[in-house]
């Protein structure tokens, strides 16, 4: 079983930047990768980028690449996502999860982020 849980969001104006935490325990070894998905009203969710635990490989949705950052704190078991030059389409809930690309099996509650223009 694996715990996550996310923070940092908030309100920001239109070309901000916030940064997103999530802190995972449990048996986090068993994962294969750490992602950020987010899904605004209306909306279906959408993943926004992923990290592989082992290997630090990246991929980003297009829609934020150049503008967003991921990484990971390994001793802390903690994933970051830095998000700058955020725009309104951003405004969303951020989801932490994890497990094999394509299976994510554990999310967090999710952090709200609101862009206003």
């Amino acid at each position: 079983q694996v715990q996550l849980v996310e923070s940092g969001g908030g309100l920001v104006q239109a070309g901000g930047s916030l940064r997103l935490s999530c802190a995972a325990s449990g048996r986090t070894y068993s994962s294969n990768a750490l992602a950020w998905f987010r899904q605004s009203p209306g909306k279906e969710r959408e993943i926004v980028s992923f990290i592989m635990w082992i290997s630090d490989d990246t991929w980003y949705a297009d829609s934020v690449k150049g503008r967003f950052i991921i990484s990971k704190d390994n001793a802390k078991d903690t994933v970051y996502l830095q998000m700058n030059s955020l725009k309104p389409e951003d405004t969303a809930v951020y989801y932490c999860t994890t497990g094999p690309v394509g299976r994510w099996d554990y999310w967090g509650q999710g952090t709200q982020v609101t862009v206003s223009s």
